[in-house]
């Protein structure tokens, strides 16, 4: 654990940039987060058989160097801690209402609301805080919604009875909250001194797990109806809290989970005779894991969703700052934010009792904090001979595929890297090696040490990046797609006239070695392909699948399959035609998707998101003149030619991304035409809005050409 010198997370659209006062150590989440963190590969290979699995499943897809860094990217990453908060604002997003510069407010989310002295939030995970609001307090935001949310779920009336199993600091919340609300609560725990608190401050009375005198002492309190309502807000592997609570229960009684536990409850004769309701109780509240709500700032009109996260948080602190409830008795210790890790130590090796731990933040920090120098220092300029790149964005793919096979030092060097979050910068500058880390988009473009940038943040940036990028007269290379809208490729399209530069998008597949080979086996003149993707299904609520972050499937990787097409014939797509599998999803991911190119080849593509994940992802075959290849998930080709079959098998998956980024940085170097002419990049891309289109339309579109009016695509 470490206490790191990181940049100003960036501001992004709907955002909040927050300097904090006080944070929330959440002791039992976060005392399990650390302890995981301090164990061995074994021991977090036990802890996560689900993850282990998935690198079994990477290994025997991808190979062993694939799978190599994709587990040390996660190892070796910092994780930031901390969802929960409180500070003033500092600066706003351009579209955020209802907060202005100097509002103190009380912010949540995990990867928002950390420990750190500045943070930025979506403005729906933040609320204002009253006038002479104790902001220590405040900083309980995030797990006390959480407990609001658990008594919502109970759905109780003045004068109705509830148990909370799970006296730590969630439950003292919950038990806080529901006698706030006129409720008789009834507290469980494993440890008698914090029950005895809770009998100081929230409990009506309380009892050991164990203890025989426990379920009477409930129906005493109920007046012998028994409970209303379970709260768990325990974290523990054993069933005996769920089957506890539907001892105690009154027929047709609700047991509500918020905390950790298993659900595998005796059916009989408690759940099954009482006719028991259980419900599970969604962290803050509706809207939480919803990118609408959440990143868009989209709200839930009241008349239908009357209580929000962002609603949740505020009621709870209404609750707090109006007198309601007595909460100062929860924060047992404070620690100043540089002695953060004595504050962990403490919580792990449990010696002492506590309950709200808070991070207290200097009021004189100065957010001065565009770039973290963490390397050696690259020059103003570097040598006309080296090429200084530098990253926009370095997700998963960026440190699995791109940076790896950047060969530094041989004339070329890292200049600068910026994300969104502050602790990922500061952590790829550190094992890459780049100059410095940044939140900050300009700082990266005005570098003139930077001649060459790499795209490769989230779709929705990419168009907005390309056109800047362009305009600082830097080489670029954007991962695919270049952009997700049509006005966006138009305008593009109008800078390439007057740019001077190397742009390249990441269509990989094409340098793959398997395909290089099979290109040459094949003459000019009409082919005919076939193209099976096994993409595998990915949940409707991901920004991947959102039309406006993302750009959808379609825009956002089937533009590789429709490029490699277009390679191996060496001809621009001209018309499309595309139907999709109705099925619940409305997705739009599987998809068969039929091409006519300029020399009269055909193409289909067929885009399966309802495959078995057994089955290899990629599957081409491609035929002319009584020639045919066969590429099988880029291990395997085979070439059927003059009465035999010649196969060549790589040791492991190899889809060209090594050749890819050192061709393009060759490229550079030595000057000459793009390496993708501009006419395929453009082709690619309006190749995918043709096919939404024809997806709508249900007849046959035309694929727009560089010069063309913008192809009829609503913005995003």
């Amino acid at each position: 654990m470490s206490v790191l010198d990181v940049p100003t997370p960036m501001l992004g659209s709907g955002m909040v940039r927050v300097q904090n006062r006080y944070s929330l150590i959440s002791v039992g989440t976060e005392r399990s987060t650390v302890t995981a963190a301090r164990d061995n590969l074994i021991g977090k290979a036990r802890g996560k058989p689900e993850q282990v699995r998935q690198v079994l499943e990477t290994l025997r897809n991808q190979g062993p160097v694939q799978t190599y860094r994709a587990v040390m990217k996660k190892l070796d990453s910092y994780s930031p801690l901390g969802y929960s908060c409180s500070g003033v604002v500092t600066a706003l997003a351009g579209d955020v209402r209802g907060l202005k510069i100097g509002d103190w407010v009380a912010c949540a989310g995990a990867g928002y609301a950390n420990h750190a002295e500045i943070v930025a939030v979506p403005a729906n995970l933040c609320v204002a805080l009253p006038e002479n609001a104790d902001a220590g307090l405040a900083a309980y935001n995030t797990v006390g919604a959480i407990a609001l949310q658990g008594v919502r779920q109970a759905d109780l009336r003045v004068g109705e009875t509830c148990v909370v199993i799970g006296m730590g600091l969630l439950g003292h919340l919950t038990a806080l909250i529901l006698r706030a609300s006129g409720i008789r609560v009834f507290g469980v725990d494993v440890r008698s001194g914090a029950l005895e608190l809770g009998k100081k401050h929230c409990l009506d009375d309380a009892a050991v797990l164990d203890d025989a005198t426990l379920a009477p002492r409930v129906a005493a309190l109920s007046r012998g109806i028994g409970a209303d309502a379970v709260i768990i807000t325990a974290a523990t592997k054993s069933l005996e809290p769920i089957n506890l609570a539907g001892r105690l229960l009154r027929k047709r009684g609700v047991v509500v989970i918020v905390g950790d536990v298993p659900t595998g409850f005796q059916r009989d004769p408690d759940f099954y005779r009482k006719e028991l309701t259980l419900r599970m109780s969604c962290s803050y509240g509706p809207g939480r894991y919803d990118l609408g709500y959440e990143e868009k700032g989209l709200d839930y009109p009241v008349g239908y969703v009357r209580w929000t996260e962002n609603r949740n948080m505020q009621a709870f602190q209404d609750l707090l700052h109006g007198g309601r409830m007595d909460a100062g008795y929860l924060t047992t210790h404070r620690f100043a934010f540089a002695d953060a890790p004595a504050a962990y130590d403490m919580i792990v090796k449990g010696e002492v009792e506590c309950l709200g731990v808070l991070l207290e933040y200097p009021t004189d920090h100065a957010d001065d904090g565009s770039r973290v120098f963490v390397g050696k220092a690259v020059p103003a300029r570097v040598a006309s001979d080296v090429i200084g790149i530098g990253f926009l964005g370095a997700g998963s793919y960026a440190l699995g595929n791109l940076l790896p096979n950047i060969d530094v030092g041989n004339r070329v060097a890292l200049t600068g890297v910026m994300t969104a979050s502050g602790t990922s910068s500061r952590g790829v500058a550190e094992k890459y090696g780049f100059a410095y880390a940044t939140g900050e988009m300009s700082s990266v473009l005005a570098d003139p040490a930077t001649t060459t940038v790499f795209i490769t943040t989230r779709h929705d940036s990419h168009g907005d990046y390309v056109c800047q990028a362009m305009a600082a007269g830097k080489h670029i290379f954007v991962e695919k797609p270049i952009c997700i809208t049509g006005g966006e490729l138009e305008a593009i399209a109008r800078a390439i006239p007057g740019y001077d530069g190397q742009l390249m998008v990441g269509f990989n597949r094409r340098f793959a070695p398997l395909v290089t080979k099979a290109k040459v086996s094949f003459g000019p003149g009409p082919m005919a392909m076939t193209y099976r993707v096994n993409a595998g299904a990915i949940p409707g609520g991901t920004w991947i699948q959102d039309p406006e972050l993302g750009g959808g499937r379609i825009v956002g990787e089937v533009c590789h399959f429709i490029d490699l097409l277009m390679f191996m014939t060496g001809s621009l797509p001209v018309t499309v035609n595309a139907v999709a599998m109705s099925d619940a999803t409305n997705n739009e991911d599987t998809v068969a998707i039929n091409l006519v190119f300029a020399n009269g080849s055909i193409g289909t593509v067929a885009y399966l998101a309802n495959g078995a994940r057994k089955l290899p992802k990629e599957h081409i075959e491609i035929y002319q003149g009584g020639q045919v290849a066969v590429i099988s998930d880029f291990r395997e080709l085979s070439l059927y030619t003059a009465g035999r079959e010649v196969r060549t098998r790589l040791f492991s998956q190899d889809k060209g991304q090594k050749v890819m980024v050192r061709s393009f940085l060759e490229r550079i170097r030595l000057g000459g035409p793009a390496l993708i002419p501009f006419a395929e990049l453009y082709a690619v891309t309006a190749a995918t809005f043709s096919v939404l289109r024809s997806l709508r339309t249900g007849q046959t579109e035309r694929v727009a050409v560089t010069g063309d009016a913008p192809a009829p695509l609503a913005e995003g």
